[in-house]
């Protein structure tokens, strides 16, 4: 809008912010309730009451395993459609406790369902590719690309994004000349992720499963 291009530094912190987590009239937390919404902008057709209330079991499997990787999906599904209507964010976390799930995490075991209905109603899979393509057109040369995820889903993508733009020619070894026209386009910082100390996730317990990754531009 500036048009202050190009940029020498992008941050991407990804997911939830605590400022909506603290919405009392979201349902993105069942600290305390509220309705099932979970939507980051109200202009959005779609909401987590739809979700939890209208999709066939199967599909609402589906999607709580696709977006949270939660083994335990089937069984969460299931329950959910033998209690609906559900209407509230702590009724729908205590339907999943009463499933007594097998939890390995120390977490809450709707904590997981949460995160699959919000990335779903909010479309942050697609929205995560696409803006990591956008923040690199936006950087110039040896400009650099900060990107903090907070789930493997988010993690993922973000490594497999950095794997396209560090790919190297892969034409064959007796090649004269190289005709993939396969070049790498950005450059590793930090080859391992940077991670919270014990003692920010003392002071920001939400910082736990922060993951930094950095990249630089290069051609």
């Amino acid at each position: 809008e500036i048009n202050f291009i190009p940029v020498h530094g992008i941050l991407l912190d990804l997911g939830i912010s605590s400022l909506q987590l603290d919405f009392e009239d979201r349902g993105f937390s069942f600290s305390r309730d509220s309705k099932l919404d979970m939507r980051f902008s109200l202009d959005a057709e779609l909401n987590a009451s739809k979700i939890v209330n209208d999709y066939p079991e199967k599909s609402l499997s589906d999607l709580i395993y696709k977006y949270s990787e939660d083994p335990n999906s089937r069984r969460i599904a299931s329950v959910i459609c033998q209690n609906r209507p559900i209407f509230s964010s702590v009724e729908l976390a205590n339907i999943i406790e009463s499933a007594n799930l097998k939890v390995r995490r120390k977490h809450h075991p709707a904590t997981l369902t949460f995160q699959a209905l919000r990335i779903a109603v909010n479309g942050e899979i697609k929205e995560l590719e696409s803006t990591l393509d956008d923040s690199l057109s936006l950087l110039g040369i040896g400009g650099r690309l900060a990107v903090i995820t907070y789930h493997s889903l988010e993690d993922r993508i973000v490594k497999n994004f950095i794997k396209r733009g560090t790919s190297k020619c892969d034409c064959p070894p007796l090649n004269l000349e190289c005709t993939c026209s396969i070049n790498p386009s950005i450059k590793i910082i930090n080859k391992k992720p940077i991670t919270p100390s014990s003692t920010e996730i003392s002071s920001n317990p939400r910082s736990r499963s922060a993951k930094m990754r950095v990249i630089e531009r290069i051609i």
